[in-house]
């Protein structure tokens, strides 16, 4: 698990942040399936760029691909940025890939919903996090078969998982627990026609297949 020190000076703080939010800013979604043929994705289900919609397409294999790629950005992003410019600094980045799916600035910054890049992100800082919430996630959509509201418990679990394992000196203090904060309250915004959808009986179910 990666400490994490805000030491560093502002422009270090705006440089992880710019190349996080490059890197989480590519659409891999729209990308994989130009390259495949396939029609353009913001123009099928909901409009959406990630790989819940693209699955809408048929094309398991292109949402299979454009899942990993929208976690792996956010993980990379981490990582390279711990590598190159030091622990204190990959939370940052992270962040910046998770603001950088949502608003990506190639698309007029009308993104994706920041699940899988979020995800990522936060397997390059707490792993433990990550797979809890990824079970949760697993868990919902198993039980209802609703995509959306997997990911929106999900995402509220988060800052519970994270403040657990802050009070069991699992993480590096409250900065992570903030940080989880602002990435719930981003995600359940970018679902809010999904709730809109799930409170009047209307957001489709993903057949049993």
């Amino acid at each position: 698990m990666l400490p994490i020190d805000w030491s560093d000076s502002l422009p270090s703080y705006v440089g992880a942040l710019a190349f996080g939010y490059l890197l989480g800013s590519i659409p891999f979604g729209l990308l994989l399936t130009r390259l495949a043929g396939a029609p353009d994705i913001r123009c099928v289900g909901s409009g959406n760029i990630g790989a819940t919609n693209v699955l809408r397409t048929g094309r398991k294999g292109l949402a299979a691909a454009t899942l990993l790629c929208d976690i792996l950005k956010g993980t990379a992003a981490v990582l390279l940025a711990y590598t190159l410019a030091g622990r204190q600094l990959a939370l940052v980045a992270g962040l910046g890939a998770f603001l950088g799916h949502l608003f990506p600035v190639w698309l007029r910054f009308k993104g994706g919903k920041g699940v899988a890049t979020s995800a990522g992100s936060l397997a390059g800082v707490t792993p433990i996090s990550a797979f809890t919430i990824f079970l949760v996630w697993l868990v919902v959509y198993k039980v209802t078969r609703y995509v959306s509201l997997a990911s929106i418990v999900a995402a509220s679990a988060l800052p519970v998982i994270v403040g657990i394992l802050v009070v069991m000196k699992q993480t590096q203090g409250a900065v992570l627990f903030y940080f989880s904060l602002g990435m719930t309250a981003l995600v359940v915004w970018r679902h809010r026609s999904n709730i809109s959808r799930l409170l009047n009986g209307t957001e489709p179910r993903f057949a049993r297949k």
